[in-house]
């Protein structure tokens, strides 16, 4: 059963999952338009796989130069995926595209403080559009996308179960339970189109579910197994996502 700190937290966390999972299906990429981005070809008529994660790569890295919070990247890369499931977009528009999703998930979730000015993100990423020109590209986005950034990610999925998890390990072995690490382990997910295709809940509980593994922290299955129940996720789309982590590379038979 799950025993965190306090019943009162828990129950919070657990209303906060709930509502997370009643909205995350709403917010989330199209698999066909993804499939089609996965099928395409460097030719220079459609943004690619490959293109994609190089894209992807790049927010990531701007998201550390300036310093914001993790959430935030994983907002843009849901801004990008959606646009990109639903455009046919050409390769050298794919940077206005990035980094208008990019400022538009900025804007979104950071204090207007830590927002940094679109001529520093055009500068520091090289692009030689203007900042006129993001902005159109920005309208286009938001149209796209129906006015609506804000989506469910698996990120926040990830820090739900991680507080609902960790509670129930002792003072000795919490710290082979790292948030940090779980955390670089989603924004390597993030970094490759396949893992998009999956349900935030899912991926997120993949992850916690393969660092216990790996960690033999055993006393954590029956919990990691209840939370699974609650997230109303099958054994066998967590197998699914699991192995695909384990083994990203491999021709994996079950239909996505």
């Amino acid at each position: 059963m799950i025993e965190p700190a306090a019943g009162a937290e828990a129950g919070a966390l657990l209303a906060q999952l709930a509502a997370l999972l009643e909205q995350e299906v709403r917010g989330q990429p199209k698999a066909p338009g993804l499939r089609l981005v996965e099928g395409a070809h460097d030719t220079g008529l459609r943004v690619s796989a490959r293109l994609r994660d190089f894209e992807v790569k790049d927010l990531l890295s701007l998201t550390q130069f300036f310093g914001l919070r993790p959430d935030t990247f994983s907002l843009a890369v849901n801004c990008l995926d959606r646009f990109l499931a639903r455009m046919k977009v050409q390769p050298k528009h794919l940077g206005c595209v990035g980094l208008s999703c990019f400022y538009l998930a900025v804007k979104a979730t950071e204090e207007e403080r830590n927002v940094p000015l679109a001529t520093d993100l055009i500068r520091i990423s090289q692009y030689r559009f203007t900042v006129s020109d993001m902005m159109r590209m920005e309208k286009i986005v938001l149209e796209k996308l129906s006015w609506k950034v804000k989506a469910t990610t698996a990120f926040q999925f990830l820090q739900i179960y991680y507080s609902l998890i960790h509670g129930n390990l002792s003072c000795e072995r919490s710290k082979y339970l790292n948030f940090e690490r779980l955390e670089a382990q989603l924004k390597a997910c993030h970094c490759r189109i396949m893992f998009s295709k999956a349900k935030p809940s899912v991926l997120a509980l993949s992850i916690m579910a393969l660092e216990i593994e790996e960690k033999k922290l055993l006393e954590l299955i029956e919990v990691l197994k209840c939370l699974q129940t609650h997230s109303k996720i099958s054994d066998r789309d967590l197998a699914f996502w699991k192995e695909l982590k384990l083994a990203p590379n491999r021709n994996l038979k079950m239909e996505r």
